[in-house]
């Protein structure tokens, strides 16, 4: 304390003085608290402003989430579902309706102000007394609702009162599932998975066909695939119209048309009718050795036969975009287009294709997207397709070239996506770094070089052996990525996807899933498109590949991590009306990937020269539970997905099994 020089405290100095520590210890705390609160906020996608002006709203008794304007006609179904996560997260009971002016029962209040600058943007403020929802646009509005109901999910009756000015940096946020490698989704798993993609905000949902729509023309080729029907497609189509979400149709049009070709109708049509030996496979358990997978560019056939597809499978959608593949066609050249190929140069030849693809798309009013990976080896090319067609830029890896390639789509001056994936394939349990490098070097290049949109893709590669909880990290860390970018870089996964994907507060679940992803890494060797667990269940026993890479005691160490993680989701209290099916999911999984680091550990024993006598056992120790994993995968699989295809999937284990009995003895 100071005095005025005669010993004696000054009256006016002290109270300043104390007044200067209380405004500054206050000014501190309450920083602090905001800081602090900030930093708890688990919300997917991460706001792009978020302002927290203290205290606390208390959500009380019967109040009234009250729609005006547009807003009844555009957010009821959304107004609805915060209603009913007051009642659940809360414990109190709202009404909702829509209404001219204000009264005293209205708690939240949403309205349509088309004077908010961007599309799909919204302000959300909580208040002392109310909570307002303003929005650009039906979608805004629905975002708004989705943040909030997030906010109850985390908070229960008790909300920070703070302010949000939100909107997205990608106009379009898409998610791709794929639907054709085996696992057909029940409708029940696909409206569960479009309600979780339009709480994060997602606003384009792709289902991945080659052979799996219900073709009436065509029953020969998904007979035995359980494929989604065109009623099942206007019933879901629907479904995400009113949760925002565009459903684009996408239907495979060139290559990785093999379940076509192999039927005796439709091999003639083939560029290789007898078939290739793919270099990739070539190591691989797979059946048949060689197969067809590309079309023959110059038969009329082949475009007469997607001239019939398209006109039977786009009626059942009401989106404006269709995305019709055309990736990966290996066999371009090898057979009845290789003279062609040589003359005009196989991008060439491949790009002649496309425009008649492209006529087609025109033909049905359709906005064409197509996978870019052939045209980016044939860049010259690029400037040949119209400049209304989205190039989709795709790659998988951490260290995928998005940015290089994004640049030479910009040069172009041909829209495009920027196209990562949630990594689940051929993993058993995820890949969650490289998803996640994957994903943020996919939103970053593309939010850098104007990319029109991002498309988050999940593949059923192998047998589609992961269950699709495994794919909820990627989707929702995707999501948050295309609509924040610079805001979700330093998002709280973990926490996010605990509370936001297995409904599980404590955080243990998504802590666990975040974990088990990582896993793989623990065994020291690194693979690509996939991990080693789940890619030694394709490998002959007798293939070494890549036990030079592995560390030694890795594979024990990889087992008792997958252990001890395993057993923190069994024990995680998941409020899911799934949660044990997700428990289950995760358990199976696990099992398998622990028996992928078995065989792993065989094999590094056998190159290091273990004896025959101990292999053995190993061998047959691993087929018996192979043996026991069979039974649980297929219960597992039917709670969400139809049954064709689950005999090819389990095939692939029981072979496994099978060469381990025969190295058994």
């Amino acid at each position: 304390m100071r005095d005025d020089g005669q010993g004696e405290p000054c009256p006016y100095t002290t109270r300043c003085a104390i007044t200067v520590r209380v405004r500054r210890s206050a000014l501190t705390w309450a920083w602090v608290m905001e800081y602090d609160l900030r930093m708890k906020l688990l919300l997917a996608p991460v706001p792009q402003s978020v302002e927290i002006t203290g205290g606390w709203h208390t959500l009380s008794r019967d109040r009234t989430i009250v729609l005006f304007g547009e807003a009844a006609s555009a957010a009821w179904l959304q107004a609805r579902g915060l209603r009913d996560a007051i009642e659940r997260y809360a414990g109190v009971r709202w009404d909702v309706r829509a209404a001219s002016g204000l009264a005293e029962r209205e708690a939240v209040v949403a309205s349509i102000d088309h004077k908010i600058a961007k599309r799909e943007g919204y302000h959300l403020t909580i208040g002392e007394e109310r909570i307002g929802i303003v929005a650009r646009d039906g979608a805004g509005l629905a975002h708004g609702f989705a943040t909030l109901t997030q906010l109850v999910r985390q908070f229960g009756r008790r909300l920070p009162r703070l302010h949000i000015e939100d909107h997205p940096d990608f106009p379009n946020r898409g998610v791709m599932l794929d639907i054709s490698r085996d696992k057909v989704p029940t409708m029940a798993t696909l409206y569960g998975l479009v309600d979780m993609l339009a709480e994060w905000k997602v606003n384009q949902f792709q289902l991945y066909m080659e052979h799996t729509f219900a073709y009436d023309r065509h029953r020969a080729v998904w007979k035995d695939a359980s494929p989604i029907t065109g009623e099942e497609v206007m019933a879901l189509d629907a479904y995400c119209r009113e949760r925002y979400i565009d459903l684009v149709p996408n239907q495979n049009s060139f290559g990785h048309m093999e379940r076509w070709l192999t039927k005796p109708a439709y091999r003639d049509l083939a560029e290789v009718p007898e078939g290739v030996s793919l270099p990739h496979r070539k190591m691989l358990l797979v059946r048949p050795e060689k197969f067809s997978t590309a079309l023959n560019p110059l038969d009329r056939r082949s475009i007469a036969l997607i001239e019939g597809l398209y006109a039977e499978l786009l009626p059942h959608f009401s989106s404006k975009d269709m995305n019709v593949g055309c990736d990966e066609t290996w066999e371009l050249g090898q057979g009845r287009s290789k003279r062609a190929c040589k003359t005009r140069g196989t991008g060439g030849v491949y790009v002649d294709f496309l425009l008649k693809i492209h006529k087609l798309c025109e033909q049905h009013g359709r906005n064409m997207q197509f996978w870019g990976d052939i045209v980016m080896q044939h860049p010259e090319l690029i400037g040949e397709i119209p400049r209304d067609v989205t190039a989709l830029e795709w790659g998988y890896e951490a260290d995928h070239p998005f940015d290089a390639d994004t640049k030479a789509f910009r040069k172009a001056g041909l829209p495009y996506y920027v196209c990562p994936g949630a990594g689940g394939w051929i993993s058993l349990i995820g890949r969650t770094d490289n998803a996640m490098a994957n994903i943020r070097g996919a939103t970053t290049s593309g939010r850098k070089h104007g990319a029109a949109g991002v498309l988050n893709t999940e593949w059923g590669d192998g047998g589609h052996m992961q269950p699709l909880p495994v794919a909820y990290l990627g989707f929702l860390y995707g999501a948050s990525m295309s609509w924040s970018p610079r805001a979700s870089a330093e998002m709280n996964v973990p926490g996010a996807l605990s509370l936001h994907a297995f409904d599980d507060p404590s955080g243990v679940t998504g802590r666990a899933a975040y974990d088990l992803g990582n896993a793989y890494q623990t065994c020291g060797a690194r693979s690509r498109n996939g991990t080693l667990l789940a890619q030694l269940y394709f490998l002959p026993l007798e293939n070494d590949w890549p036990m030079q890479r592995v560390r030694a005691g890795g594979f024990e160490d990889t087992s008792a991590e997958l252990a001890a993680t395993g057993a923190r989701i069994d024990a995680a209290r998941m409020r899911r009306h799934d949660a044990q099916q997700i428990a289950d999911e995760y358990a199976c999984a696990v099992e398998m990937a622990d028996v992928g680091a078995v065989i792993g550990a065989a094999k590094y024993a056998r190159v290091n020269g273990a004896g025959v006598t101990k292999l053995r056992a190993a061998y047959k120790r691993a087929a018996k539970r192979l043996d026991a994993i069979v039974p649980e995968y297929e219960r597992l699989w039917l709670a969400r997905n139809r049954p064709g295809g689950m005999r090819d999937s389990v095939w692939r284990i029981a072979s496994m099994a099978s060469q381990l009995r025969k190295a058994a003895g």
